[in-house]
């Protein structure tokens, strides 16, 4: 297991308040994905920094910037090299477009703050002995409308249809975020609100939905990196 290499594709920007507390978002993932002897690299692809073929937000993962259309072509190489890749958030999108499935603006708005999904039946479900819904930090106003050929569903909620889905053995998606902690989402929402993207009754909606619940962010961590690392 040791000196395994892994890498996080970043497309968010990292507010000043993230890097100093968290070391940024790339800070952020690792502290939920990383294990002993193991090697993380970063890559701000927002920025251009794809990874080549060796090393295998504000945006819309709808849109045609340049970056986005290089890194729906990385996701079709490494999905031909049947590499390993966890899609979050605009990555769990991208996965779904890159891969044939339709996305786009979720008919319902933004969904901000801690939601419950439920889990399709399944072997990793089991193996992992995970109850029947999770609950998870969630910060979207887009969504996986149609899943590729061949994917599958493995959660859903009352707000997204599509809350994650796996394709194959090597590729899955999570729309909300188990890597977020709730300070974070918190400042998230008042980088939002100061921007005019949501408006003031939706950030004090969201604010309440934190205080009200917890995540489950154990159980999304373990089947996150048992998915990641091949042990499901």
């Amino acid at each position: 297991m040791g000196g395994r290499k892994f890498a996080v594709l970043l497309c968010a920007e990292d507010s000043e308040y993230v890097k100093k507390i968290y070391g940024g978002y790339f800070g952020v993932f690792v502290r939920m994905l990383e294990e002993e002897g193991e090697i993380w690299d970063l890559f701000r692809v927002a920025n251009g920094e794809i990874p080549d073929d060796e090393k295998g937000s504000c945006n819309d993962a709808h849109g045609d910037d340049l970056w986005i259309c290089e890194l729906l072509n990385l996701i079709k190489k490494l999905d031909a090299m049947k590499k390993k890749v966890l899609g979050i958030c605009f990555g769990h999108q991208l996965l779904g477009r890159a891969l044939g499935g339709k996305i786009g603006r979720a008919s319902s708005g933004w969904d901000i703050g801690i939601t419950n999904v439920y889990l399709q039946s399944s072997n990793i479900i089991t193996s992992l002995k995970l109850p029947a819904s999770l609950s998870i930090i969630e910060c979207h106003r887009d969504e996986v409308w149609e899943l590729p050929p061949k994917a599958e569903v493995m959660a859903w909620s009352n707000n997204t249809g599509i809350e994650m889905f796996r394709y194959g053995d090597h590729i899955m998606g999570i729309q909300g975020h188990p890597e977020y902690t709730k300070d974070i989402l918190l400042h998230l929402i008042d980088r939002l609100l100061h921007r005019d993207l949501i408006k003031d009754s939706c950030a004090k909606e969201a604010k309440s939905r934190l205080e009200a619940h917890e995540t489950d962010s154990d159980a999304w961590k373990k089947l996150c990196t048992g998915f990641l690392k091949g042990r499901l």
